[in-house]
């Protein structure tokens, strides 16, 4: 039992000693779902941001709602998509899942 302990104990040292290395992993300008997405704001200065949000929302049938934006370099725009927009005259739109 006192060496499963040990060999448990020796494991977790050497887990805790490691870095995440959350720095490895390269962060897209752009990302997104059905729900709505990010865009990296150096590439909001290069691109046309609004029209990227429209056009990966339109793709999901829904329009875009932008939610903020940090205005500075390594910041991002966020956005949601949302079925209808707000104060629209018109019915949802229904799903059949």
């Amino acid at each position: 039992m006192r060496i499963i302990a040990a060999a448990g104990l020796l494991a977790l040292g050497m887990m805790a000693s490691q870095s995440a290395r959350a720095d490895i992993l390269p962060v897209p300008p752009f990302k997104g779902n059905d729900t709505g997405g990010i865009i990296a704001y150096s590439m909001a200065t290069q691109a046309d941001a609004r029209q990227v949000a429209v056009d990966h929302c339109a793709r999901y049938g829904k329009v875009v709602k932008f939610l903020a934006v940090q205005a500075y370099e390594g910041g991002y725009i966020s956005f949601s998509c949302r079925w209808v927009p707000y104060g629209a005259a018109e019915q949802p739109i229904r799903t059949l899942y």
